[in-house]
Order: C-alpha cells, then structure tokens, then sequence
C-alpha cells in the first residue's frame, strides 16, 4: 500500500516518484520521471511533467503547471494559478524540446497567486514573490518583488513577515529574527548559543 495518497481522479503514471505522506488532489497528472518529495500537498488540477524535481514540504496551489527543467527546493509554495515556463520564443511549428530552459526556486520561497516566473532565472531562498508579478530575471534571497516587470520593493523574513529596516538593521516583528541589509543583499544576523 502506497504511503502517499492520490485521489480517485487524478493519474500517477508509472515512473513517478512520490514521497512518504505528500497528498495528490483532484483531476492532477504526475508524470513519469517526476519526482515528488515528502509531506506534499498538490491542490486540484497540478500537472507535473517529466524530469521535474520537487522537493520536501511544498504546497502547490490549484492550477499549477511544473514544467520540464523547473526545480522546487524544500518548503516552497506555488499560490494558485502561478505560471512556469520553459522556453523563451516558442512558436506552435518549431520543435524547441532541445531548448527547455532550468528555473530553480530555491528553499522556502513563496510566489504569489497568478504570478509568471519566465525560464532561465533562479529566485532566491525565501523570496516572495507577489501576486501577479512577472519574474524576468533572477532575485536574491528575502527579497520583496512585485509588478510587470517584478521589481525588488523590500525584504521579508524566513517566516513570511515584511521587515522594516532601522539605519541597515531589522527585527522580525513576528519571529525576532535579525537581518542586516548590505550592498544590496539581505544577511540574517547569527547569534551565537548562549553558554550555561
């Protein structure tokens, strides 16, 4: 018996790999030579191509196509109806298969509901990407983007807070994370364990 569960609706082919306890909702389609980590959740109508890699933890809302050549780290999440290409000019008459292009999401990114992540970029650990947004180039990590073109408007924090900056410095107003903003980067502050 399978340890992950897939709805009466939806189609795992043969060759996909699905981790221990992910949740494959209605009218999806996974298909072989994906691969799908563990604690997963794929709301109603997710296509998951071939040669795909998802991580552990991740949430991909309704609607979501992850085509050829996009990679999801651990913990990230897709907001409904959120678009991923693969290739930059495609036209219906000219094979481009040998042209998929990699995008990466790395660890603990959110992009927003009906935002558009054009092929080739990579969007950096918990980056937030806003509803609506076209990514057309890469983004650092923690960073704030939004609009046509998406463009960087602030940092946020690993647990999804706005941060709000005092001369380069942020406290988390949530978690008590602390960041230093520096030469157009955002630096979580370490605190070393205090000794007993």
């Amino acid at each position: 018996m399978a340890d992950y569960f897939v709805h009466e609706s939806a189609y795992v082919d043969e060759g996909a790999v699905i981790g221990k306890g992910t949740k494959i909702w209605h009218f999806c389609h996974i298909m072989p030579g994906a691969v799908i980590g563990e604690g997963c959740t794929l709301g109603q109508n997710v296509v998951v191509m071939p040669g795909t890699r998802i991580g552990n933890n991740v949430k991909i809302q309704n609607n979501v196509s992850i085509y050829e050549g996009v990679i999801l780290e651990d913990d990230v999440f897709c907001g409904p109806s959120c678009v991923f290409t693969n290739v930059l000019n495609p036209r219906a008459h000219v094979s481009r298969r040998g042209e998929f292009m990699k995008t990466l999401v790395k660890k603990g990114a959110t992009i927003g509901a009906n935002a558009t992540i054009v092929c080739g970029v990579t969007l950096g650990e918990y980056s937030f990407i806003g509803a609506g947004a076209v990514v057309t180039s890469d983004v650092p990590p923690y960073a704030l983007m939004v609009g046509v073109p998406a463009r960087r408007v602030g940092w946020m924090c690993r647990c999804g807070e706005r941060l709000l900056f005092d001369q380069g410095f942020a406290r988390c107003k949530r978690c008590g994370s602390e960041y230093q903003e520096r030469e157009g980067q955002l630096i979580p502050v370490d605190h070393p364990a205090s000794g007993g």
